[in-house]
């Protein structure tokens, strides 16, 4: 019997878990130490926002929050590697990627405090807002990259999902339009191990989440999702195909999640302690520290004089969260309707008369 076809996934990584290189041939960036020192900053500070939003949320200051505790590497090697003209479509957890862009820390926390003021935020402003309907961003993407080849723009788009999202029909039509039609649309993969309380095992019989793209007629990697250096290299790899015309490319970033799902989750129930604390041995941020220090582009003083830094820029922006006046009820009716229907006005009309009786 004759082979049709044969397939690999290559799997990249420059730092191990004690921050050591295990190859020489680093990308120009990561030859820039200073680079990276920026990188390993932005990983911080979105750390130190992940910790001071999920204690808000635990007094009763903000609504249910999803952490992105484990994930830094993954959100800012993808950001680092973007043009400002590219278009961004996140789930909602990669506030580290959305910071790099632009977005501000109290738009993240209006928007889990059940204000839509903070979907309309600071960055570039054709990124997407976030999804919580699991896969729907993919399509989303999928389509801005069909408009950047239909204008023949040399832009590309991105959207990041998670394991569990890899089983959604929208991802696999999202592929699928990219292969089909040459579209310059990066998929990222941030499989962090457990779809909620579904772990990786569950989701899928394939070795690799990287390898569902071969169907679609798309290259694929899978790298470690800790390294920020093998993230980057991988998506300024992908997006220089895709901007010179050669189409898109699936990346599969390994992680962990070492928080729980959401704020509404106890993830305890579900997963060993050993588990998480293995996983913790192989911390994005740890990795980076270990490095930057043992080439002597950082230390002692610099991280703590940075984590205070952090601590300050944190505050402030929860502070102006906190001022932010909250809206008459009457705003859940607007932007969804150029003229509103006879019976949204009567309802619209309803709402505001209660609450204006019980203010």
């Amino acid at each position: 019997m004759s082979v049709v076809a044969k397939f690999e996934i290559e799997y990249l990584q420059y730092l191990d878990q004690e921050g050591k290189l295990l190859r020489n041939d680093l990308p120009a960036f990561a030859r820039d130490a200073q680079i990276l020192v920026e990188m390993y900053k932005r990983m911080a500070l979105t750390r130190v926002f992940d910790t001071k939003s999920i204690a808000l949320q635990r007094t009763g200051k903000l609504g249910t929050y999803a952490s992105c505790l484990g994930h830094e590497a993954a959100h800012i090697g993808v950001a680092a590697a973007m043009r400002e003209e590219d278009v961004f479509a996140p789930m909602y957890r990669e506030y580290g990627a959305q910071f790099w862009r632009g977005v501000k820390m109290r738009e993240v926390l209006l928007y889990w405090g059940g204000d839509e003021r903070g979907s309309d935020f600071s960055g570039p402003a054709h990124d997407f807002a976030w999804c919580v309907p699991i896969g729907t961003q993919c399509l989303h993407a999928a389509g801005a990259a069909l408009a950047f080849k239909t204008r023949k723009e040399a832009r590309v788009a991105v959207s990041i999902c998670g394991d569990g999202g890899t089983s959604k029909a929208d991802f696999y039509a999202a592929i699928n339009a990219a292969g089909a039609m040459d579209l310059p649309y990066v998929s990222v993969i941030v499989n962090n191990g457990w779809a909620i309380s579904t772990p990786r095992r569950a989701q899928s019989g394939a070795k690799t989440l990287a390898q569902k793209a071969i169907a679609a007629g798309l290259p694929s990697i899978q790298v470690d999702g800790n390294d920020v250096i093998a993230v980057r290299a991988a998506m300024e790899s992908a997006l220089q195909r895709a901007r010179a015309g050669s189409g898109g490319a699936v990346i599969e970033a390994i992680t962990y999640r070492l928080s729980d799902h959401t704020t509404a989750d106890d993830a305890r129930r579900y997963r060993d302690d050993a588990e998480v604390q293995a996983a913790w041995q192989r911390d994005p941020l740890k990795r980076l520290r270990l490095y930057l220090t043992g080439i002597g582009a950082w230390n002692d003083q610099r991280e703590t004089d940075w984590k205070a830094e952090c601590a300050h820029q944190v505050d402030s922006e929860i502070e102006a969260y906190l001022e932010t006046r909250s809206q008459g009820v009457e705003v859940m009716f607007d932007d969804v309707f150029a003229s509103l229907p006879h019976d949204l006005a009567e309802q619209r009309a309803h709402a505001m008369s209660w609450d204006q009786k019980s203010s």
